[in-house]
């Protein structure tokens, strides 16, 4: 998954969840889009280095996306794809390469019913579900999802507990854009209905996984596997 044209930038604000206002390294005073409506209160930070793709669009509102950032941590820093779109292409790669087994009638954007699943395929002649989520929440090698309460999120996640129950063989992909993390865990003090959503279909039959990825400022590919612990805290 690659990005075109990268510059480096430095972020100084996020006047609203769609533009960063950044600044090249010649002074250059630039808006960008951001691809991530996330919070990411922890990535965009005054003075963090930002990588941009830029277009040649003249339609365009402003002229590149906001896609990385590099995380300042204690152990050094950590490059951080923050692109909302680039967890379900690196996932279109990784699954057509054989992420999970030989599959056949590879679909992306697959509508069920009401809901809209990321990717359809089937195995052996059994139907497959794959629902991707973008993680770019750490904390000491700890990745999180989400970074804000989502619906939808358990939603789907519900969904694809009852068509496991049905025998299709269902999936949530956690793609964790950047590298080395230790493992992943539900964000449960964000929102705990999420993680109990996520161990109720475990138990009804889905498989979790997760993955994190090599990031370069230009691209991003799903790398290896990372343990999943969804163990809720005390209380929770």
């Amino acid at each position: 998954m690659r990005y075109g044209e990268i510059r480096r930038a430095q972020f100084e604000a996020r006047p609203n969840r769609f533009l960063a206002q950044v600044r090249l390294p010649d002074g250059t005073p630039v808006t960008a889009h951001v691809k991530n409506t996330g919070r990411c209160a922890e990535l965009l930070v005054p003075g963090a280095a930002v990588y941009l793709d830029y277009h040649a669009d003249p339609r365009r509102k402003t002229p590149c996306d906001l896609v990385a950032v590099e995380k300042r941590t204690p152990q050094g820093v950590r490059l951080i794809n923050m692109d909302s779109a680039a967890p379900n292409a690196a996932a279109a790669e990784w699954l057509a390469a054989g992420g999970l087994g030989r599959l056949e009638h590879l679909r992306a954007e697959y509508t069920l019913g009401d809901s809209r699943f990321d990717f359809y395929a089937e195995q052996a002649g059994r139907p497959v579900l794959v629902e991707v989520k973008g993680c770019t929440l750490e904390q000491d090698g700890l990745a999180r999802f989400p970074d804000a309460p989502t619906q939808r999120g358990v939603k789907h996640v519900n969904e694809l507990a009852a068509w496991a129950q049905k025998g299709w063989r269902c999936c949530v992909l956690i793609v964790i854009q950047m590298q080395s993390v230790c493992r992943f865990a539900p964000n449960w003090a964000t929102h705990p209905a999420f993680g109990h959503a996520l161990r109720a279909a475990v138990a009804a039959g889905v498989e979790v996984r997760a993955m994190d990825c090599t990031v370069t400022p230009d691209g991003m590919w799903l790398r290896a596997p990372v343990p999943v612990d969804l163990e809720p805290p005390a209380g929770v």
